[in-house]
């Protein structure tokens, strides 16, 4: 299992990217627990890949790879039944979980110099992050509250590439997954 910690504790670089699979309609289950987020721009996600390429690689030729790739998984629905824990983080874990594993291989496959997490861990478990750097007995008093709104559902229907300019994550482009 990864051992992410708080991807939130360094500010990224301007023209950072990441695809990320936006879970819009469940975030506000997950309230009041985002809304302190310095997460402007984006909400509850899956991480596909991040960091992707920077912004200044990212050209059209790119932006056509990512649309026939992405087009190439089918939509799906996620439910999100039970809570985890990394040493830093609560999230929720997503079920199934392989096609958010399948996505972030086939886009590192075609980019391998984009290594999920940078690098940093050796096996990037999907996940929807929800508290990070709490006292135990806080995360105990989320996973126990948010026991209490599980299950979540949804449909993942797209990933978003998202460029960071130093104050705010814009969604540059999103890629539909196939509806079969």
């Amino acid at each position: 299992m990864a051992n992410e910690e708080s991807n939130e504790a360094h500010e990224p670089a301007v023209g950072t990217s990441a695809l990320l699979l936006q879970l819009p309609d469940v975030a506000p289950h997950l309230k009041p627990w985002i809304d302190w987020w310095p997460h402007d721009g984006f909400t509850t996600h899956v991480t596909i890949l991040v960091p992707f390429l920077p912004d200044s690689e990212i050209d059209e030729g790119v932006l056509g790879e990512l649309r026939t790739l992405f087009a190439g998984f089918a939509a799906f629905d996620v439910t999100f039944a039970k809570a985890a824990r990394f040493p830093t983080v609560l999230y929720l874990a997503p079920e199934p979980e392989q096609p958010f594993r399948d996505m972030t291989a086939a886009v590192y496959e075609r980019w391998p110099q984009c290594p999920p997490y940078a690098g940093k861990y050796p096996d990037a478990t999907p996940h929807a992050s929800v508290v990070y750097d709490r006292t135990e007995a806080e995360y105990e008093d989320v996973a126990r509250e948010l026991g209490t709104r599980l299950p979540l559902r949804t449909r993942a229907a797209a990933v978003d590439l998202l460029i960071y300019d130093g104050s705010r994550w814009n969604v540059r482009e999103s890629f539909p997954l196939s509806e079969l």
